[in-house]
């Protein structure tokens, strides 16, 4: 079987349980046609980098599947159908991750660093720290 892994984007305005749920349909597609989701994430609700379908977040969520490709034709024609998916893409992998995906430990790092940036910042937090001294010549 191939290995794929699936994120799609759910819209902004459902409760995480709603999330959840959609993950768990997600699941049985994929169970219900001989395939198996190795591992689910949910990123959480994250900003999108411009509106689609009138929502400025996305509520993100990544499924590692092990599974023929029919099932995932088909998954992809039942997530389209779905009117709370404003986004999805599928890709096939050679190997799954072990562990916690990308997103996950970003979001681990800046937590045990107790900042989010990784740059000084001036008091008000908008660019990086600069001395006057620094290269101005005038």
């Amino acid at each position: 079987m191939a290995l794929y892994e699936h994120v799609f984007l759910a819209r902004q305005d459902l409760a995480q349980a709603q999330v959840d749920t959609l993950a768990e349909a997600a699941t049985k597609i994929v169970e219900d046609n001989q395939g198996k989701v190795v591992k689910t994430e949910s990123w959480g609700l994250r900003s999108l980098a411009y509106k689609i379908a009138k929502n400025r977040k996305a509520h993100y969520v990544m499924l590692e599947i092990d599974a023929p490709a029919g099932v995932v034709a088909e998954l992809e024609r039942q997530i389209q159908i779905n009117e709370d998916i404003i986004r999805y893409m599928t890709v096939k992998v050679d190997e799954l991750e072990a562990g916690p995906s990308v997103m996950m430990r970003k979001s681990d790092r800046g937590e045990r660093d107790g900042r989010r940036g990784g740059r000084d910042r001036d008091e008000r937090g908008d660019r990086p720290r600069r001395d006057r001294d620094e290269g101005d010549m005038f």
